[in-house]
């Protein structure tokens, strides 16, 4: 074994390696895209055995869904934050502005947190439930009058369809896609009156 492969073993600490594992997961999914992550480059990267990987993850499919789940925890994170520093009034508009950060700053995590493979693994819909949540609070603050909460839920469901949509139509004029997420924005502001 050369005195390389040895130090890279050495990078990581047992205790936190299912995390060292999921952040080099991710860091693989941002640099090249879900294609490029195996277990074994996983592992590879990692500096440890591949065997090691599979005492964590059965396979690629239950290390997809987790680290889709994070990426959906990350983003509820994101959207908890934005509300939190919103203006009176601005919650819709700060929440998508957040929501379109997150979509182009880690694009390709963005892609597999609603690949319908992995979107149907109980802790993805968990996840994505609890991003849900924190738009369907900032829908009904908005939306004072709407006592009804399945009528909440309907227009909270429109406007993360809107949000996600426009968030989903990449292009390659970065100044074309501001303009289309600025459009967004003005939109959701003349629905809910600034809100």
């Amino acid at each position: 074994m050369a005195w390389s492969d040895i130090t890279a073993r050495r990078r990581y600490h047992v205790g936190n390696l299912r995390a060292q594992l999921l952040e080099e997961a991710r860091a693989i999914v941002e640099e090249g895209g879900v294609s490029h992550l195996n277990l074994r480059a996983l592992a590879a990267r990692t500096g440890i055995a591949a065997g090691s990987v599979y005492h964590h993850y059965s396979g690629k499919a239950e290390l997809l869904s987790e680290l889709a789940a994070s990426g959906f925890h990350d983003l509820e994170r994101r959207l908890t934050e934005a509300q939190a520093s919103a203006r009176e009034g601005r919650r819709i508009a700060t929440l998508a502005r957040a929501y379109f950060a997150f979509s182009r700053s880690d694009a390709a995590l963005f892609g597999l947190m609603f690949d319908p493979l992995v979107a149907a693994h109980p802790a993805v819909e968990a996840a994505r439930d609890r991003c849900f949540s924190v738009l369907q609070a900032a829908v009904a603050v908005a939306l004072p009058a709407r006592k009804d909460s399945a009528q909440i839920d309907k227009i909270t469901r429109a406007v993360w369809a809107c949000g996600h949509g426009a968030a989903s139509l990449r292009s390659s004029d970065a100044q074309g896609e501001d303009e289309l997420m600025e459009d967004v924005i003005q939109g959701l502001e003349l629905l809910f009156g600034r809100r």
